[in-house]
């Protein structure tokens, strides 16, 4: 049989990306999916994936009162003028319909990530309720033969545990609070007990790539794996079709309405990231999608399109551990008993702000900065998203210089090169005992408290460093979740030139697109929120259902 090579619609990049499939076809266009890697799913796939899309219908089934006025006032304050209504309006007025497409058109079911609050819940129209829904765990052996082809994670779980966001936070707190254990029991009883009766739940960013890869199926979108993208065909100004390689061969590929970039950004790019973001940076610190490169961002610079905030990443912190992927820092940051500090021992940031901002300020420092903290942290919570508590770290990390350990505050900071860490640990344990962090508020914001230890008394997030020997240093790098610059867009997703003219026939979401927010995170999930939404309205705006 004859292959087809032209469709109306052509997607690249099987992340978010895939919702743009999908409503395209609900749209009744010819659509195709082409995929770099041997896998689907991208850096969505090694996600938490919760999504951050204000005012869907998912969420008022949840309870949730919100109004696209408190949004539209929210996200004005937290861009601060770095991108406009003009960019993000659309985000607003079709997110819900981009959330009914994923429900119709997908096997997922969802759940609410209450508490869970936007990142600057303080600033007016912010929501410390939380605004964010993810799926829940899903069976991936519904799939059939295409489980193989969901992207693995980086690290297989100690055991068959489907941990959403929503649970993440209880387990961290399995030495602190009766939900701790209660919560891993249920998980692991889901897992194992799953596996016994033929079923394999997976959770999070693995849950929803697989959800939205079973609706490409159900609705037999084709997808063509390892079919790295190397040419956009352009014709009279306008982008109408991609060149890809497959089997060998270049492989010309007509798209009548239009070509959907959703890559990713260049995490993985160690000469764009040193040119763009800082020599500092190492490639290797990124969580997201190992064939993220960005081809897609540089083939349309190739013809034209302007590019926006490649400064910027969804910055994560991280441990720099030996392995495929470094160490995560979300809970710890919140917990009380452990302070960051720069290279001179002072801190100089709110440890438990949220994970963008807290990147944005360790960039900045002189790098490694370092997280203090002694026995008695350690004994309580869970580290790096993988030691329980009391777990001994790993000799590799010790080898690696990762982690240091001293018998005295004194002799950490003289092995580690800390010479003011006595003088800030001294102050940080006063702050603790009256609750109050004067020098940089942790603890203030209602996301701060949310991953706190809700047993400490009266904030949540501040305990002294003590004196419980021995005590640690680990280091602490800048990791991300992926880059968040690239293609500059409008309101349609449609790339821009330099002059702001439009790129007719290409559209740029996800990762590959210059975030709709500027230099912030909004909320957890508003990178895949944002990639959804905008995936949908590319596929309206080429069907031609969006003026």
């Amino acid at each position: 049989m004859t292959e087809q090579l032209e469709y109306d619609l052509v997607v690249v990049g099987s992340g978010t990306g895939m919702l743009a499939a999908l409503a395209a076809a609900r749209d009744g266009l010819s659509v195709l999916v082409v995929e770099k890697s041997e896998f689907f799913g991208g850096s969505t796939a090694l996600s938490g994936g919760g999504f951050w899309i204000p005012g869907n219908p998912l969420l008022s089934d949840a309870g949730v009162v919100d109004s696209p006025e408190r949004i539209r006032e929210y996200l004005t304050n937290v861009t601060g003028g770095e991108t406009g209504e003009d960019r993000w309006g659309t985000f607003i007025e079709h997110g819900p319909a981009a959330v009914e497409v994923l429900r119709r058109s997908t096997p997922l079911r969802f759940q609410f990530m209450s508490d869970y609050a936007d990142y600057f819940p303080e600033l007016p129209g912010g929501s410390a309720a939380g605004r964010a829904m993810e799926p829940a765990p899903f069976n991936v052996k519904l799939l059939g033969e295409d489980r193989a082809l969901l992207r693995p994670p980086a690290m297989a779980a100690p055991f068959p545990m489907p941990v959403s966001g929503r649970s993440y936070k209880w387990l961290n707190l399995v030495a602190r609070t009766p939900r701790g254990p209660i919560t891993a029991a249920r998980l692991l009883g889901l897992g194992v007990g799953g596996m016994a009766i033929g079923r394999e739940y997976v959770a999070g960013g693995g849950a929803l790539a697989a959800g939205l890869f079973a609706g490409l199926r159900r609705a037999n979108i084709p997808v063509w794996f390892e079919s790295p993208l190397v040419e956009l065909v352009v014709d009279g100004g306008r982008v109408t079709g991609i060149v890809v390689e497959r089997g060998g061969r270049k492989v010309t590929v007509k798209a009548a309405r239009g070509v959907v970039l959703s890559a990713g950004g260049f995490d993985r790019n160690a000469e764009w990231r040193e040119k763009y973001q800082s020599p500092q940076v190492d490639g290797s610190w990124a969580f997201g999608n190992p064939a993220n490169t960005g081809e897609a961002i540089a083939l349309a610079e190739s013809v034209g399109a302007d590019l926006a905030f490649m400064d910027e990443a969804w910055w994560f912190p991280a441990v720099p551990s030996p392995g495929p992927m470094p160490a995560t820092l979300l809970a710890e940051r919140s917990l009380p008993g452990q302070i960051i500090v720069n290279q001179h021992g002072v801190r100089f940031m709110n440890e438990a702000v949220n994970y963008m901002t807290a990147g944005q300020a360790l960039i900045k420092q002189q790098l490694p900065v370092w997280m203090v903290f002694s026995q008695t942290f350690r004994n309580r919570y869970l580290f790096g998203g993988g030691l329980f508590p009391r777990q001994a770290f790993p000799q590799a990390w010790y080898d690696a210089g990762v982690v240091h350990k001293a018998a005295s505050l004194a002799e950490l900071a003289a092995t580690v090169g800390l010479p003011q860490l006595e003088a800030t640990v001294a102050r940080f344990d006063l702050l603790a005992a009256a609750g109050r962090d004067d020098d940089f508020g942790r603890g203030d914001s209602a996301y701060d408290r949310y991953y706190g230890d809700p047993t400490i008394h009266p904030n949540p997030c501040l305990g002294p460093i003590g004196s419980k020997a021995p005590f640690y240093a680990v280091k602490v790098v800048p990791g991300d979740l992926g880059t968040c610059g690239g293609i500059r867009a409008d309101s349609y997703a449609r790339a821009l030139r330099a002059d702001g003219s439009v790129i007719e026939g290409l559209y740029a979401t996800g990762n590959s697109a210059g975030n709709a927010f500027g230099r912030v995170y909004p909320g957890p999930g508003a990178t895949i929120g944002q990639g959804l939404t905008y995936g949908y309205i590319a596929a309206r705006h080429a069907a031609g259902k969006l003026a």
